[in-house]
C-alpha cells in the first residue's frame, strides 16, 4: 500500500492518501507587545483516503513541534537527539472527529475531491517559530532546529509503542510557523561613547543611530554615524558588523569603509549594510527560517518573546545586533602598535513583512 503526501506546494507523489495543510503564521498585535491568536491558533487540513485495503486499521493525523539538537547519524545506541515540544493526535477514519468547516477547509476539499476528510488542530500560542541551523557541506539528514511536521498514518491503535507502522503507510508534510512584523514600527535605537587615550588629552566621540527599530529581510539598513575626533590620533578604519546570536555568535556580516578621520576632525555620514543568506551559504550553524523541501529560505527572524513563556519552550532564540567599530591609531612609526578600538552596539529586529491576505493553496 502506498500513501502519498500533498500540500500547498503541489502533489508530491501519487498514492492512496492525499494530505493538504496550511502554513502556520504568527502575527504580532498592533502595539507589537502581544499576538493576535485568532490569526494563527487554528490550523486546518484535509486527508484524502482510499480505504479499500485499510482492513481493521484506522487513520490518524498528528501535528508535532520538535527540537532536533543532533544530526541523524548521531542517533545510535537508542539515543535520539530530538525533543517533542508539543504533539497532538486525532483520528479521522473511521468515525473521526468532524471539525467546523472553515473557508480554508472548503478550498482544500474542492482541491482534494471525493473521500476527503477535514481536520483541524488547535495550536497553543507559546510554541516557537520554525528555525533550522544551516548544515555543513558534509552533513546528512535533517538539520538541527525547530520544525513542525504533520503526519498521517495507518494503525490499529492510536498510541501503541509495540505496533510497527510501515513507512509506506505514513505520509508526512513539514510546515512552517513564521512570525510577521508588527504593523507599527518604533523609533530607531541610538548609542554613543566617548573614549580617551593615553598620550592624548582629548577624546574621540562616536555616535550611531538608526531610523527605526525593525527592518525586513533583504532590506538595506542605513546607519547614521557621527565621529568627533578631538584627540591627536587618527581614525584609520570604520567597521560595521551585523551579528546573529543564539547562545553564541553564529553569523557575522562585516562591512569596512576606507574613511579616515584625522585628528581634530569630524565625520558625519550614513553607511548601509544588508544581511543576506545568499552571501553566507557556506557558514555552518547559521540560524535560518525553517526550510521547506525544494524551497529556499532566509536568515532566521528575531525571536519576539511573549510574557510568561519560558525560554526552554522556544528551542532556539535568535537575536541581532549591529556593531560599529573604529580603529584609532596614533601617528609616527609606533602608530600601528598603539592602535585602539572604539565600539558601540545597536539592537536590530529582523523580520518578515505581513503579506496580503490570501486563501490560495
Amino acid at each position: 500500500m502506498k500513501l502519498a503526501l500533498w500540500g500547498p506546494g503541489g502533489c508530491r507523489a501519487p498514492g492512496q492518501l492525499l494530505l493538504c495543510f496550511t502554513e502556520y503564521f504568527q502575527k504580532p498585535s498592533r502595539d507589537g507587545k502581544g499576538f493576535q491568536e485568532d490569526q494563527w491558533k487554528r490550523r486546518d487540513g484535509v486527508v484524502k483516503l482510499d480505504p479499500a485495503d485499510f482492513g481493521d486499521r484506522k487513520v490518524f493525523v498528528q501535528l508535532a513541534c520538535a527540537f532536533r539538537y543532533g544530526s541523524d547519524d548521531l542517533d545510535v545506541m537508542g539515543l535520539c537527539f530530538r525533543k517533542d515540544i508539543w504533539l497532538q493526535q486525532i483520528q479521522i477514519y473511521p468515525n473521526g472527529e468532524k471539525p467546523a468547516l472553515s473557508a480554508m477547509h472548503d478550498t482544500l476539499l474542492k482541491k482534494a475531491g471525493d473521500n476527503a476528510h477535514p481536520f483541524s488542530f488547535e495550536i497553543p500560542n507559546n510554541l516557537p517559530c520554525s528555525v533550522s541551523l544551516q548544515p555543513g557541506p558534509d552533513d546528512k539528514g535533517k538539520a538541527c532546529g525547530v520544525d513542525f511536521e504533520v503526519k498521517t498514518y495507518l494503525a490499529k491503535e492510536k498510541n501503541n509503542p509495540d505496533e510497527k507502522i510501515e513507512k509506506k503507510d505514513t505520509a508526512r508534510l513539514v510546515i512552517r510557523k513564521i512570525q510577521y512584523a508588527p504593523s507599527q514600527v518604533g523609533a530607531g535605537p541610538k548609542a554613543e561613547i566617548c573614549k580617551s587615550f593615553m598620550m592624548s588629552d582629548k577624546p574621540v566621540h562616536l555616535e550611531a543611530s538608526m531610523e527605526k527599530d525593525l527592518y525586513f529581510h533583504g532590506e538595506a539598513i542605513p546607519i547614521k554615524i557621527k565621529i568627533k575626533n578631538e584627540s591627536n590620533k587618527t581614525v584609520k578604519k570604520i567597521k560595521i558588523t551585523v551579528d546573529q546570536t543564539t547562545d553564541i555568535v553564529l553569523y557575522s556580516a562585516d562591512k569596512y569603509t576606507k574613511e579616515t578621520v584625522d585628528s581634530n576632525a569630524t565625520f558625519d555620514n550614513t553607511l548601509t549594510i544588508t544581511p543576506l543568506l545568499t552571501d553566507n551559504k557556506e557558514k555552518r550553524g547559521l540560524a535560518l527560517d525553517g526550510r521547506l523541501k525544494d524551497e529556499d529560505t532566509n536568515l532566521a527572524s528575531t525571536t519576539m518573546l511573549r510574557q510568561g513563556v519560558e525560554k526552554e519552550v522556544l528551542g532556539i532564540l535568535v537575536s541581532y545586533k549591529i556593531k560599529i567599530n573604529l580603529m584609532v591609531a596614533g601617528g609616527g612609526l609606533l602608530g600601528g602598535l598603539t592602535s585602539s578600538d572604539v565600539t558601540v552596539e545597536l539592537p536590530l529586529n529582523l523580520m518578515h513583512p505581513k503579506p496580503e491576505a490570501t486563501l490560495e493553496v
